[in-house]
């Protein structure tokens, strides 16, 4: 059974940067897309980022284009979240999710197409 746990969160000053990451147990994550969501107090979930199982295929959503990163880090099992110019906008708890795609180069940015989740991160922007 895949496990996720995400790392990285905290606080932040407006426009500084985190790195989350997303350790998986159980399985390798060689053969599952990666989506990362977030969901702030009073709002519905909203992908952000997520990459294919072999990870040549990225997508992101308007709101984090251009600021955010997904990644792969294969050899430690992890994917990771880059975060620069964090805005006022961007405080949540952030999870990674999984989906088995047995390595291929689809991705998604809906939740309901994951099964797999982690416990959630908490990220804050203040000054």
């Amino acid at each position: 059974q895949l496990q996720l746990v995400e790392s990285g969160g905290g606080l932040v000053q407006p426009g500084g940067s985190l790195r989350l990451s997303c350790a998986a147990s159980g399985s390798t994550l060689d053969y599952y897309a990666i989506g990362w969501f977030r969901q702030a107090p009073g709002k519905e979930r909203e992908g952000g980022s997520c990459i294919s199982a072999n990870g040549l295929s990225t997508n992101d959503a308007d709101s984090v284009k251009g600021r955010f990163t997904v990644s792969r880090g294969n050899a430690e099992n992890t994917v990771h979240l880059q975060m620069n110019s964090l805005k006022p906008e961007d405080p949540a708890v952030y999870y990674c999710a999984a989906v088995l795609t047995y390595g291929s180069g689809r991705y998604f940015l809906t939740s309901h197409e994951y099964n797999y989740w982690g416990q959630g991160t908490q990220v804050t922007v203040s000054s």
